[in-house]
């Protein structure tokens, strides 16, 4: 029996995440039904399986995903850039809009919040780590711990991922992030 390539996997792989991406985006965690990804991907259960143990690490992957792009912005940018990014390009977070069952999944299965948790990590460390940055180069309110205002900017892009799926693309949400940017600002003296 000959052996799939490494590159075959992967490619395979990516079109497992793809399709289950739109299929998230288009129906929600409980709405994408095995079968719906089945239809979504092209691939049978087994292919899809094969890669992934079941339906929950698939979400979990896509959300690994997303943390790591997001986490390498923030990096560089911060977490305000990120939520630029989604403003900017709202189809390739249309998936988000799933963070409502994400939110009653958190609150009901603890197995689910501790994956979720583990692969959110990235993010939060990285936006911690972004913060102290600037507050060490003077540009960031010292009158407010650190771990307030990650608190403060998640709170945030929770709401702006809730407009975002509810279809809200409005102007004024770029000036709401200006606001928040400088709402984190060290004032000029």
């Amino acid at each position: 029996m000959p052996k799939v390539s490494e590159d075959h996997l992967a490619a395979r792989r990516r079109e497992i995440l793809d399709g289950a991406r739109r299929c998230f985006a288009e129906f929600g965690y409980d709405g994408a039904t095995v079968r719906r990804i089945e239809e979504a991907t092209e691939l049978s259960r087994g292919a899809i399986f094969h890669h992934f143990r079941d339906k929950e690490a698939l979400f979990l992957a896509l959300a690994h995903e997303d943390a790591e792009r997001m986490a390498d912005v923030v990096a560089e940018q911060g977490l305000v850039q990120v939520m630029r990014d989604m403003l900017d390009h709202p189809d390739q977070y249309d998936w988000l809009g799933t963070r409502l069952e994400i939110a009653r999944k958190l609150r009901t299965d603890p197995d689910f919040r501790a994956e979720w948790m583990a692969r959110s990590r990235e993010l939060d460390e990285a936006t911690l780590a972004r913060l102290e940055r600037q507050r060490s180069a003077g540009r960031l309110r010292d009158d407010i711990p650190t771990e307030v205002i990650v608190a403060y900017l998640d709170l945030v892009l929770d709401g702006l991922i809730t407009r975002l799926a509810t279809g809200h693309h409005g102007r004024e949400l770029h000036a709401v992030l200006d606001l928040v940017e400088e709402s984190v600002r060290r004032p000029r003296p």
